[in-house]
């Protein structure tokens, strides 16, 4: 689906990504992680095709990116974004719908509305699909924002799904919900990429770990290979316990201090 070969950015003398590569396959689902100014960012926009790369490639379906028009990715590529303000007053199906007007001119079909009323249901917001979006809640609005990519991308075997942090700001509940869904895309077979600043979030639900610092490639693969005490160490500059949880067969991880400079010298 998606192969990244020695990807590189820079912002003047600053660079922000440094021969980062990697490959995420239809059904899986890789979580980014690492400490703010790791470069994950800059890493989604390049593949989201809003910045162009400054060296290195990127194949989508085995093809460049750069060979894609936007309007030719929109109809099996979709991205929820980190903040999604809303000024104007919309429905939620009306938000819902908008995630398929890259597939029609004018109207949409028969097909389109089934589309958003499948998605609703499965997103279970159809009991306020006719609430006005600015009346709901954090966790309420960001499912109404994954209905709308999702159904951007329904009905596309193999769909490409970007998520930039879809838990921020939300209680455990709605994270879980949220995660849940991410989850259920990937079995169903899209390729679903997301930043997570939960590392434990990314052991349980990802298939693989990318692991980023300063823009450089700490370690990527199967959660129980890259979530270790020394990659946590490396990644965030911080000591932590590592667990076996016994239910979910994956490694969680507990701060167990944080260091200091004094610690460092040490």
């Amino acid at each position: 689906m998606i192969e990244i070969k020695n990807l590189s950015y820079s912002v003047g003398k600053k660079r922000l990504l440094s021969n980062v590569g990697f490959d995420v396959q239809p059904g899986e689902l890789l979580a980014i992680i690492g400490a703010n100014g790791a470069g994950k960012s800059t890493l989604l926009k390049l593949l989201c095709k809003e910045i162009p790369s400054e060296s290195g490639e990127i194949l989508i379906r085995d093809k460049p990116i750069e060979e894609y028009k936007l309007d030719a990715l929109a109809k099996f590529r979709a991205v929820l974004a980190q903040n999604n303000t809303i000024s104007v007053s919309f429905r939620v199906h009306e938000l819902v719908m908008m995630g398929r007007y890259p597939h029609f001119d004018s109207q949409p079909s028969e097909y389109d509305i089934q589309i958003v009323k499948n998605v609703m249901e499965e997103t279970g917001i159809t009991s306020f699909m006719n609430r006005d979006y600015n009346t709901l809640s954090g966790g309420e609005q960001q499912r109404v924002q994954l209905a709308r990519v999702i159904a951007q991308i329904y009905d596309q075997p193999g769909g490409l799904l970007f998520l930039d942090e879809p838990t921020n700001g939300l209680d455990l509940l709605y994270q879980q919900q949220i995660m849940q869904l991410a989850r259920e895309l990937a079995d169903r077979g899209y390729c679903v990429i997301s930043i997570l600043h939960d590392i434990n979030f990314a052991s349980r639900f990802a298939d693989k770990v990318l692991i980023l610092k300063k823009g450089e490639l700490v370690a990527f693969g199967k959660p129980k290979d890259v979530i270790s005490c020394e990659n946590i160490h490396r990644a965030f500059n911080i000591r932590v316990r590592l667990f076996t949880d016994d239910e979910f067969k994956c490694p969680l991880i507990v701060p167990s201090m944080i260091l200091t400079e004094q610690n460092n010298k040490r």
